[in-house]
């Protein structure tokens, strides 16, 4: 494709003013694209790879494409990217933004500023953050996040509940650890923009961006993601996701 935003000036001017009462939040997605996937040991970032005919990366869009509530979708990839073109199709909701860091955190982060000063998203407006390797996303989890979030302004994100047994080892000792109350985090992960980039500025350790929120008082709210939504980190997780991209 060709990428909609290699230059800043591209993108519209930013609105001014706050919050207007009354008015709905719009949704925007926000997906980090600039890893490398070293674990997968492919000759492409995992992004990249194959998936039932169409890149991991586009099947992730595809995902947001076909649910109404998203306003924009917004790919931030590093700037020496040399696959993107060809990995995702053009569409009047996708924008690819040229901004990406050295880390996930300094990617999230260089897209949220690219939003809040040159487009005309506002602050109150919800960013959904989501793993540009999770393609197994569905229009009816975001849908569930979105929802079960509502007004909250904790946000929220999706999770799966622990349900196997859990050890650990210390000092050569393994041990076994209570379960209860454990929650494997998922993406999409959903706060309001001005929030999360705040959040990520004013944190030190940046796991996800949950663990950023909470580093600054809140408290996100997990909702129950799926199975199917796992994080492609290694090649057999590639041969589980064709399960659910069969062609018809």
């Amino acid at each position: 494709m060709t990428q909609q935003s290699s230059h800043l000036s591209d993108l519209p001017h930013k609105l001014q003013g706050g919050n207007p009462n009354g008015v709905k939040p719009k949704y925007i997605a926000l997906i980090p694209a600039a890893g490398v996937g070293a674990r997968m040991a492919a000759n492409v970032p995992k992004q990249y790879l194959e998936l039932v005919g169409r890149s991991v990366l586009q099947r992730t869009v595809d995902c947001f494409l076909n649910c109404p509530q998203i306003d924009q979708i917004f790919v931030v990839v590093s700037v020496e990217d040399a696959f993107i073109d060809e990995a995702l199709a053009e569409h009047k909701k996708l924008t690819v933004l040229n901004c990406g860091g050295a880390t996930r955190r300094d990617t999230v982060q260089n897209g949220l500023d690219v939003i809040r000063n040159f487009s005309h998203y506002q602050d109150h407006d919800h960013i959904l953050v989501h793993d540009a390797a999770r393609p197994g996303l569905t229009p009816a989890l975001v849908s569930k996040l979105i929802e079960a979030v509502g007004d909250d302004v904790n946000g929220g994100l999706l999770a799966l509940p622990v349900v196997d047994t859990v050890k650990r080892i210390i000092a050569g000792q393994v041990e076994t650890i209570d379960r209860t109350n454990l929650w494997l985090a998922q993406t999409p992960q959903m706060f309001s923009l001005g929030l999360l980039s705040r959040a990520l500025e004013m944190a030190i350790v940046v796991t996800d961006e949950a663990s950023a929120i909470e580093t600054i008082g809140y408290r996100p709210k997990l909702v129950e993601g799926a199975m199917r939504n796992l994080k492609l980190t290694v090649p057999e997780d590639l041969e589980f996701l064709k399960l659910f991209f069969k062609e018809l």
